[in-house]
């Protein structure tokens, strides 16, 4: 009997509707591959698709999140022996198109393209010790995947310059300081404490809701204020028509838990990213 491989990301939905995807490639400190990739936006077409999945919780397994490019890709790509067919794959920016709250649990290096799929997520947890890093510069390549437009929303324009032009290292604690990071946690509660929002939000929170208001904050971030009360003015509109806000209205008169319905097919259309 032929032996399977072990899936370089595993995959796996919890009773109360969150997904857990873990970075599965230890002895490489889950550097990226073409395998990975591949494998990351299919398993995020899967759950986008699937109404019980309610949230998503990315991390990495063993003692890294994704500490970038795997060498052995860089070395061919940087020698053109075998260059990376990014002509050939959608772009690397999944997350933001991603209708569910993706929460990403950091569990050590975050670098290169880990570093921006864990900015791309909706909320992040980390590590005090994590170790974050751009590290475009130190290879002699450009901010990738719009992390130039991402990361200055996220921790202004100073910080973001210095993270991007030194490509220095920054801990967790340092990460949290600036607005990098949302939540701290020691290793042991890092993934449960991650797993434990994710579920608040899969049992209290409307998924179309949810859905709709990750679409105003990426949008709004290139209009004006009024612009952007407009466009709520007409998304409210459209949210009221929806189930979940009888079903929100209800549960809170009633003093329950909502029965919202998950989240497949009739999703609104995803948001546009500017870069």
């Amino acid at each position: 009997m032929t032996e399977q491989a072990t899936p370089v990301i595993l995959s796996e939905l919890t009773d109360d509707g969150v997904m857990l995807l873990t970075l599965n490639r230890p002895e490489r400190h889950n550097a990226w591959t073409l395998e990975m990739e591949l494998l990351y936006n299919e398993l995020f077409d899967r759950a986008e698709a699937d109404p019980a999945v309610r949230a998503v919780v990315l991390t990495g397994a063993g003692r890294s999140f994704c500490p970038g490019m795997d060498i052995g890709v860089l070395d061919d790509a940087s020698s053109g022996a075998r260059p990376w067919p990014t002509d050939r794959l959608p772009p690397r920016t999944r997350p933001m198109s991603f209708p569910k709250p993706l929460v990403a649990a950091v569990n050590g290096a975050c670098a290169g393209i880990g570093f921006n799929q864990a900015l791309m997520c909706d909320v992040r947890f980390a590590v005090p010790g994590a170790k974050f890093a751009a590290a475009f510069s130190a290879r002699g390549l450009v901010a990738e995947d719009g992390v130039s437009w991402l990361l200055p929303r996220l921790v202004g324009y100073g910080n973001a310059s210095d993270l991007l032009l030194s490509s220095r290292r920054i801990t967790g604690t340092e990460a949290r300081a600036m607005g990098l990071v949302n939540r701290l946690a020691e290793p042991e509660e890092l993934l449960p404490a991650a797993l434990a929002y994710a579920t608040e939000l899969a049992r209290s929170a409307s998924p179309y809701a949810m859905s709709l208001i990750k679409r105003q904050l990426v949008d709004d971030q290139a209009r004006s204020f009024t612009e952007s009360r407009d466009s709520a003015a007409a998304l409210l509109a459209t949210a009221k028509r929806a189930p979940d806000y009888r079903e929100g209205v209800r549960s809170f008169i009633e003093r329950r838990t909502p029965e919202f319905a998950g989240l497949g097919e009739n999703a609104p259309e995803p948001a546009e990213a500017s870069s």
